[in-house]
């Protein structure tokens, strides 16, 4: 049974996109990695317009990150000094991207913009995942032992203005992760993704991050950035849809548990080479459909309002008399399902660990 969308004004499959962010989900939560750069692509392919696709997903993004980072907040494994660098660098790209956005919506290009971006960054990440996926294969086998490598110094680590981060006792300048902030604020903005896939191995291998405090800082940028990212687009064009956000938060939140108990338990080194040749096919995919396919009419409909049921006509109207608000309310829904997973996840692993072992000893 299709469900129309009211905001993309597209019918789309609930059980697919439940399905498919949970998988993307389960990819996230194995591998360590953001899905934004899966699950976009994924529905451009169901029928959703890619700049509703991007919007999405951004807001998607916010969910899931709130969910993982308060996790880490009660962990403590947070940089909070470094993460607010970041995200001032994150502001500046976010606005200089969502310019970019609006440039090339205005001329019509924006869906090819989106597509030859997803295309040539799939390209890039496959290959470099496939890559190192089977020299960990390979090392495995021969049983070599990797040697730690020296402290690599590049131009970045010369800039002016050095600050103290105590939490991460690093003494690095205030440029390093502004800079790396405004290259991930510019591509989620125009991509809908978080920008862990740049984020991630800038702080370990440039900014040289404690690895602990890596995955919770990471997240704690991404928070910020899909804030802006998802109000902007929400403001500028209408195009957050609160009924396909819900669909990819829950499906992405379940997976991604999943995902990081099979990871608790498997040797993911030959998992990661399948998930580098899926980054390849679906970069392949989207070359095909941007030069070679046939442009063919999207599935997308006009469906007059009185036609819509009472909540689909409310978001619908929600959204276009008063869009400021329509951003904020997507935003504080997002995070609100984030929290409410991190909690109800926190309440099952407290349950667990204080009621299974007795169980287990009564049936003993």
């Amino acid at each position: 049974m299709d469900v129309f969308l009211p905001i993309a004004q597209v019918f789309v499959n609930p059980i697919e996109i439940l399905l498919l962010s949970a998988l993307v989900g389960v990819l996230s939560g194995l591998f360590g990695v953001g899905g934004g750069f899966l699950m976009t692509p994924f529905l451009i392919f169901l029928g959703v317009p890619p700049a509703y696709a991007v919007a999405n997903e951004a807001n998607n993004i916010l969910a899931t990150s709130v969910s993982g980072s308060t996790t880490h907040y009660l962990k403590n494994t947070l940089d909070y000094k470094m993460g607010f660098m970041i995200v001032i660098g994150g502001t500046i790209g976010t606005a200089l991207g969502i310019y970019t956005f609006t440039y090339f919506k205005g001329i019509g290009k924006i869906d090819t913009v989106i597509s030859l971006a997803y295309m040539y960054i799939l390209a890039i990440i496959g290959t470099l995942m496939l890559v190192e996926s089977l020299g960990e294969i390979d090392k495995a086998k021969k049983n070599i032992a990797e040697k730690k490598k020296l402290h690599v110094h590049y131009w970045i680590h010369g800039l002016p203005f050095r600050m103290r981060f105590p939490k991460s006792k690093l003494y690095e300048s205030v440029f390093t992760p502004i800079i790396i902030g405004l290259a991930v604020g510019f591509i989620a903005a125009i991509m809908g993704i978080g920008g862990a896939f740049i984020l991630v191995p800038a702080m370990i291998y440039i900014i040289k991050m404690p690895t602990k405090l890596v995955p919770g800082t990471s997240l704690f940028v991404t928070i910020f950035v899909s804030v802006i990212v998802t109000f902007l687009h929400s403001f500028n064009y209408g195009s957050i849809d609160l009924m396909l956000v819900v669909m990819l938060v829950v499906g992405s939140i379940v997976g991604v548990q999943i995902g990081q108990k099979l990871g608790e338990r498997i040797d993911s080194s030959g998992l990661k080479a399948l998930l580098a040749i899926l980054l390849l096919i679906v970069g392949i995919a989207i070359a095909y459909d941007t030069f070679f396919a046939e442009q063919a009419l999207k599935n997308s409909t006009t469906i007059l309002s009185t036609d819509l049921n009472f909540f689909s006509k409310f978001i619908l109207e929600f959204s276009e008399d008063m869009p400021f608000f329509y951003g904020l309310f997507s935003i504080m829904f997002a995070i609100f399902l984030g929290v409410a997973a991190a909690f109800i996840r926190r309440f099952i692993s407290i349950l667990r660990r204080k009621y299974l072992p007795n169980l287990l000893n009564k049936k003993s």
